[in-house]
């Protein structure tokens, strides 16, 4: 009886964190990562930042958005496939919410002064979150050559196409960085060396 009340408190504790980063949290999965980080590492220790930097490379490089990826992989890490589902419910719930409730009520929303004005604080602010994310991510990065050149590199390319026009896609960038991670890891295995 203990055990199942435990359970359930559980699950509606990773219901109601991720619901509340779902409700409060915009611009997407980049915006929330720093938000998912504080609320599962660092309030609540469900997982550890070497975890989170490992989930957030995983919920990018897999289908679907990253936020919920998180959720999932979260809730599953807390309370397996139960967890796993009240999680995604949570980060999805309320955004379903806001569109049906857009969609069904308000049909010029976005010609609403106050609203127009309030998205652009809005994208100020997921601005923010998002270099927070990668700032976070950045601090804990290993300071080895390898990871330093690629990051160096891959920044000068996506800052060089976004000031010309080019037309390069970062899924470019994100494969030639991995084949260059992966040819570097089994030239050192093959030299006997520690990757």
């Amino acid at each position: 009886m203990v055990k199942r009340m435990k359970k359930r408190k559980l699950l509606w504790q990773l219901f109601s964190v991720f619901f509340k980063i779902g409700l409060f949290t915009f611009g997407g999965g980049y915006a929330m990562i720093s938000i998912i980080e504080d609320a599962c590492v660092d309030r609540r220790g469900w997982i550890t930042k070497e975890e989170m930097d490992e989930l957030v490379v995983v919920a990018e490089s897999t289908p679907g958005p990253i936020a919920i990826n998180c959720a999932t992989f979260v809730g599953a890490r807390q309370g397996g496939f139960p967890g796993a589902a009240v999680a995604t419910l949570g980060i999805v719930l309320p955004s379903f919410l806001v569109i049906f409730a857009i969609s069904r009520f308000l049909d010029r929303f976005l010609e609403i002064r106050a609203v127009a004005s309030a998205f652009k604080g809005v994208k100020l602010a997921v601005g923010v979150l998002v270099l927070d994310a990668g700032l976070r991510m950045l601090r804990r990065m290993p300071k080895k050559p390898l990871p330093v050149i690629i990051l160096a590199v891959t920044l000068a390319l996506m800052l060089l196409v976004n000031f010309t026009a080019l037309r390069l896609s970062s899924v470019v960038l994100l494969l030639a960085a991995a084949a260059l991670s992966l040819a570097v890891f089994a030239a050192k295995k093959r030299g006997g060396e520690k990757p």
